[in-house]
């Protein structure tokens, strides 16, 4: 799998020496309050987490460690295509490195995969994750109650699409 660089950040390949890293953003509740699972309690849960981002068939997904000054802060990628998934460690929030990220692993996916369209599915409370997609160019398809089980809780969906066509278009910069 490639390696992605960006102004300040380095995509890559998710290696075993990471699992630390990743606990310590994937433990926090604050990073996990939207995400599919509750926060990690153990060690144990990121490393099977690990080992699914290092094991993707490569026809079948690529999911990068986001690295910023030698440091790993959050994961993004398209675990299986065409479905994008990205976090962050909260240290990290509202400095642009999602949409920095996320620019380029979409970038990747149309370019180098040919992928006609991602989609991504959101917990309609996770405000900035909707802001950031819209400003990328995905859009709202429809809405769905009770898609996850997170710990106790039902959650539901806002499922989001970005076509290849609207990924090229000219895309407002503010």
């Amino acid at each position: 799998m490639a390696q992605l660089r960006t102004a300040r950040l380095l995509l890559r390949p998710a290696r075993a020496d990471d699992l630390d890293a990743l606990h310590a953003i994937m433990g926090q509740p604050r990073t996990m309050a939207y995400w599919s699972t509750p926060a990690h309690e153990s060690i144990a849960q990121t490393a099977e987490f690990l080992e699914g981002m290092m094991t993707i068939p490569p026809g079948d997904g690529e999911d990068f460690a986001i690295e910023h000054d030698g440091r790993i802060i959050g994961k993004a990628g398209l675990y299986r295509f065409p479905d994008i998934g990205y976090l962050l460690d909260p240290a990290c929030w509202g400095r642009g490195f999602a949409m920095e990220a996320l620019e380029a692993v979409i970038a990747r996916a149309f370019a180098v995969h040919g992928l006609p369209r991602i989609q991504a599915d959101v917990d309609p409370r996770n405000a900035a994750s909707l802001r950031l997609l819209a400003r990328l160019g995905f859009r709202e398809t429809h809405r769905q109650a009770r898609t996850w089980l997170v710990g106790e809780e039902w959650c539901d969906s806002v499922y989001l699409v970005l076509d290849q066509a609207d990924w090229s278009a000219p895309r407002p910069t503010a």
